[in-house]
């Protein structure tokens, strides 16, 4: 059953961010641990990883979209 990839707390205050830029393409084998996408807040680009590993099935949130914190971003599990 594939894990939902959520979008990280990123601040105390920032309720939001944008998604900057995907380093794993849908298909790709993720590690835990690994840097899988950066996002842009209002004070700084930061690099997001995997808290588990997998294989990422799904890229439910493009490049540029910004998003409330909590809200999936990609499907990871077994293919």
């Amino acid at each position: 059953m594939p894990t939902e990839f959520t979008m990280p707390k990123t601040g105390h205050i920032e309720d939001e961010a944008t998604v900057y830029r995907w380093l794993k393409q849908e298909g790709e084998p993720i590690e835990a641990g690994e840097i899988v996408l950066e996002v842009e807040t209002q004070k700084a680009i930061l690099e997001i990883e995997a808290f588990e590993s997998g294989t990422l099935l799904k890229i439910l949130v493009r490049e540029e979209e910004t998003v409330p914190v909590g809200t999936p971003l990609a499907l990871i599990g077994r293919p």
